[in-house]
């Protein structure tokens, strides 16, 4: 079943870059297997899935204990807690959610030396909502700049969640905002978009995600965390 899915979303991602005249291979598609079990990881890997976000730091460090064996690439996605960011620093590939100076300089202080630099995305709030992490736009020059200047962290670009939109057109808007704003600084270390989900999908890659975070089409409907 994951194997299908995969397989569908791979096609839909095609067609959306085929419809906004971008080469297939620029959106990379990325399996976020929050509350599924390692085995349904190991599935989409050997179906030829390779990066894998997770939004809970210790369900993530233990799933990855259990999948040693696999060649992941491991992206972090969830809201940052100071009191993780080692764990982060130490055992991610991507962070995409940096919303401040402070977890920034903590994520490059506490990078081990051995380790390449981590590679950031600065989370922008781009709807303004009071339940949602991310930085106020307005406050987005001045963090990437902050954050380009940590050797040790590798600033990539910018991720959002919107507030969810039925409509096509008004699910485009905040991603069109976002993506000309990154314009307007003129940083060309600033590659990377993450954006869309299973339900914005090409809303997203239309206003020009390079980076899809696809759980739901893939591994079926969340399920609760125990506590």
């Amino acid at each position: 079943m994951i194997s299908r899915n995969l397989n569908l979303v791979r096609q839909q991602i095609r067609e959306y870059c085929r419809i906004a005249k971008r080469p297939e291979d620029s959106v990379l598609l990325l399996a976020v297997g929050k509350t599924k079990p390692a085995e349904d990881i190991a599935e989409a890997y050997l179906a030829g899935q390779r990066h894998f976000g997770e939004s809970y730091c210790q369900e993530a460090l233990k799933k990855q204990a259990e999948l040693g064996a696999y060649d992941i690439t491991w992206h972090f996605i969830g809201p940052i807690q100071s009191n993780k960011t080692k764990l982060l620093a130490a055992h991610f590939d991507w962070v995409h959610s940096v919303d401040s100076f402070k977890n920034a300089k903590r994520l490059n202080d506490q990078r081990p030396a051995h380790l390449p630099p981590l590679n950031v995305c600065l989370q922008v709030n781009i709807s303004g909502e009071q339940s949602k992490s991310g930085v106020e736009l307005e406050e987005l020059p001045a963090l990437c700049q902050q954050v380009a200047d940590m050797p040790r962290l590798r600033l990539r670009g910018v991720m959002a969640i919107p507030a969810p939109e039925s409509d096509f057109e008004r699910q485009r808007l905040p991603y069109r905002t976002l993506g000309d704003a990154v314009k307007r600084l003129g940083r060309a270390d600033l590659d990377t978009f993450s954006f869309g989900m299973s339900d914005d999908l090409k809303a997203a890659i239309l206003e020009g995600a390079t980076i899809v975070r696809i759980g739901t089409a893939l591994f079926g409907a969340r399920e609760a965390r125990s506590a």
